[in-house]
């Protein structure tokens, strides 16, 4: 996998294409994570997020909700937001690390993966669905 940098990040649109930001790969803390840039706002997310999200939408076989919410808000279970955050993920948890902006991974992960040609995504107004290559 190309690991793209500050430098010469990945230029993604949110799965409506109403938005435009960037991700790259960077370091906190001696580790890997994913830096998403919306606007202003920084996002960071776990880097296993890429490996294990595809691995579980392979495993699921079919489209899957997104279902982006923020942090604070309940999550709809069978969403790749809800998986984001569950306890039964591989990680536990939140694959957001900032506190108060942990969420939005149904948002901002689904086009990446499609960059990376790990996924479909759909580009609709709402309701957008993705599943594994």
């Amino acid at each position: 996998m190309e690991k793209r940098t500050k430098e010469n990040p990945w230029k993604l649109k949110t799965p409506p294409l109403s938005s435009e930001y960037e991700m790259y790969i960077g370091e906190k803390d001696g580790e890997e994570i994913i830096v998403c840039t919306v606007g202003k706002t920084v996002l960071h997310y776990n880097y296993r997020a890429i490996e294990d999200l595809h691995m579980m939408l392979k495993k699921h076989g079919d489209w899957m909700l997104l279902g982006s919410k923020d942090e604070k808000v309940v999550t709809k279970e069978g969403t790749v937001e809800h998986w984001g955050r569950s306890e039964d993920n591989p990680v536990g948890g939140f694959y957001g690390l900032k506190k108060g902006l942990k969420g939005r991974f149904g948002m901002y992960m689904p086009p990446l993966m499609e960059a990376l040609g790990l996924a479909e995504v759909e580009h609709n107004a709402r309701n957008n669905r993705m599943r594994a290559i």
